[in-house]
This record gives structure tokens, C-alpha cells and sequence, in this order.
């Protein structure tokens, strides 16, 4: 039991050490509010829950194990060259996975109070706070499992690849949907821009046809837009690993990163959209 407790507490402080380096980069020049940024990372890390209770039913029901549809795809390849073949399976199971993380992390964002959210920046925050708590407690029992099965001599590479590259590309994919996210909130503001700018033709078409208001397909348009990239770039984060092309992720992450930086700095991102009693579209 002693033995046990050590090994959780090993696990929980190694897991600290990414989740802060990380909040450190992110939060150092953002005035987010604390409690609220705190609110957010628990429920990030809460949201885990439920899919470890979905995974532990598996072995009594087994017919809800998404996954196990995806084996009969076994045999079949996609790509464009020898290097390139991805077995089918693979690439519809970490669809999947995208799918249901990604969701995940967004559900902790809109379970908070979303009355602090008034720029796009602060809906980037929110969902980057949610990304590290579910990043911190997935860590949590990944390095529980590796102490407890190899060893504590085999946790030193684990520790290092899962707080470079696995808690970064948790805060990479989340921060881009934030970003859309938060479009989505402020829908008839940025719509009304882009309008004037004369950048967003599509929803107007389906609006016009479909007699729906234009704030409401905007917002969808932009749910959907982050919602399909975010999960997409979690697919393909995985199908690197499972595939063993570990080389390919830092040029991956550096782009990520490049780009989430670039929509966190864009002004627009920066612009407040509305006072903390303001109604929203979403």
C-alpha cells in the first residue's frame, strides 16, 4: 500500500512539472482572471473521468467499444506512396480518439462560466486551461501505469517525450478550436467585420437560401471549421506515434505552435467584444 501511495505521488509530481512549464509560456503576458483559469483547469481535468468510466465498461459491455468497428479496416491502406501507407483503421480510429478528446476538452470550457469570456483571446485561454488539466491527469496515470509496470528506471524517457511533445499538442489542438471557439461566441461582431470586409460569402449564401439568421449559421460554420482542424491534427499527432514517425512530430509541433501563436497575437483575438453582462450567441 506504502509502495502504492509513493508511486501516485511520484505520478502526480511528475505530471505538475509539464502542466506549470507550459501555464508559465502560455500565461505569462495574459491577464486571464485566476480563480476562473483555476475553475477551468479542474474541470478540464474532471472531464477525464468520464472517458476512463466509458473505457472501464468496455469489458462488461462490449458493443460500445467504438474501436472495435475499426478492425475489420485492418487490411486496407491509405496514402500516396510506400512510405506513406496508413492502414485504414488506424487513421479512423485516431479520428475517433480526435473526436472524443477534443469534444471532451471543449465541454470543460463551456461547463465554466463563460461570462469572463469577452475577446477571442480569453476563449484561446480557456480551452489551453482545459487542455492542461486533462493533459495533467492523463499524464498522471501514464506514468503511474509506467512506474508500476517497468519500472522507475524506464519513467525518464516517458516523462520527457509526454511533457515536450504529448501536454504540448494537447494545449496545440485545443488552442486552435479556443480560437474558433471563441469566433464562434462574438459570431455577429466578427461576422459583421468580415462581412464588411467582404471575407465571408458562404454563410451568407446558406442564409439566404435556408432562411436562417446569419449570426447563427456564422457560428456553426466556425464550430464545425475548429472543430474538424483540431480533431484532424489530433488524429494525425497519433498516426505519427503509432506509426513510428516520431521524426515528423517536431516540425509538426513547431508549425502548431507557430500557428497558434500567430492567432493569439492576430487583433482581432485582442478586441473586447463585450462587458462581462453582455449576451452572447453561444
Amino acid at each position: 500500500m506504502t509502495l502504492a501511495l509513493f508511486r501516485v505521488a511520484l505520478a502526480f509530481i511528475l505530471a505538475v512539472v509539464p502542466a506549470c512549464i507550459w501555464g508559465f509560456i502560455f500565461y505569462k503576458k495574459q491577464h486571464g482572471q485566476k480563480s476562473m483559469m483555476l475553475k477551468t483547469f479542474i474541470a478540464g481535468a474532471l472531464f477525464v473521468t468520464p472517458l476512463l468510466a466509458y473505457k472501464a465498461l468496455w469489458q462488461y459491455f462490449p458493443w460500445i467499444n467504438a474501436f472495435e468497428y475499426t478492425h475489420q479496416f485492418k487490411d486496407d491502406l491509405i496514402g500516396f506512396s510506400t512510405f506513406g501507407m496508413i492502414p485504414l483503421d488506424v487513421l479512423i480510429t485516431f479520428m475517433i480518439v480526435g473526436v472524443i478528446e477534443e469534444m471532451t476538452k471543449l465541454w470543460a470550457v463551456k461547463a465554466t462560466d463563460k461570462k469572463v469570456i469577452c475577446s477571442i483571446d480569453d476563449a484561446i485561454e480557456m480551452a489551453v486551461t482545459a487542455a492542461l488539466g486533462f493533459a495533467f491527469v492523463e499524464n498522471i496515470l501514464y506514468f503511474y501505469n509506467i512506474i508500476s509496470s517497468r519500472g522507475f528506471e524506464d519513467i525518464v524517457y516517458p516523462f520527457v517525450f509526454r511533457s515536450l511533445f504529448s501536454s504540448f499538442a494537447h494545449i496545440m489542438f485545443s488552442g486552435i478550436l479556443g480560437y474558433y471557439y471563441g469566433v464562434a461566441i462574438f459570431a455577429t461582431d466578427v461576422m459583421k467585420e468580415e462581412h464588411e470586409n467582404k471575407k465571408w460569402r458562404f454563410g451568407k449564401w446558406v442564409s439566404q437560401i435556408m432562411h436562417w439568421k446569419k449570426g447563427t449559421v456564422f457560428h456553426e460554420e466556425k464550430m464545425a471549421e475548429g472543430l474538424i482542424i483540431a480533431i484532424t491534427l489530433h488524429a494525425f499527432f497519433n498516426i505519427f506515434l503509432e506509426m513510428n514517425w516520431v521524426f515528423l512530430l517536431v516540425p509538426y509541433l513547431t508549425a502548431g505552435f507557430i500557428y497558434l501563436s500567430y492567432l493569439m497575437e492576430k487583433n482581432e483575438s485582442h478586441k473586447a467584444y463585450c462587458t462581462v453582462d453582455n449576451n452572447r450567441n453561444d
